[in-house]
């Protein structure tokens, strides 16, 4: 008998207030695209805990985090570019270190 592998992450996106994201959204090779993307889905999604803004950007970083090491380094820059993108499409100031340069 052939044993099913349950993934906790896609429990996570069925039950919490997470967005509805298109299907495929994080393979798109723009990181402009991804990031419009996913402002879309933030903006029109009613299920979403706080500004749509934060829950745009935590689901990137839940992808980025949950993909982990099955991305390959393209990809992983391009969804961090995208995290870049979503900033300046809310006019918001980079953070961290480099933001400090």
């Amino acid at each position: 008998m052939k044993k099913t592998i349950r993934k906790w992450s896609k429990e996570v996106m069925k039950r919490t207030r997470s967005l509805d994201l298109p299907k495929n959204v994080f393979t798109l090779r723009s990181a402009k695209r991804i990031a419009m993307s996913v402002k879309r889905s933030a903006e029109r999604n009613v299920r979403r805990h706080g500004p749509a803004f934060r829950s745009a950007m935590s689901m990137l970083n839940f992808y980025i985090n949950r993909a982990g090491k099955n991305l390959t380094v393209n990809r992983k820059l391009t969804l961090e570019r995208a995290k870049v993108e979503l900033r300046l499409l809310y006019h918001r100031p980079r953070t961290g270190m480099r933001a400090m340069h």
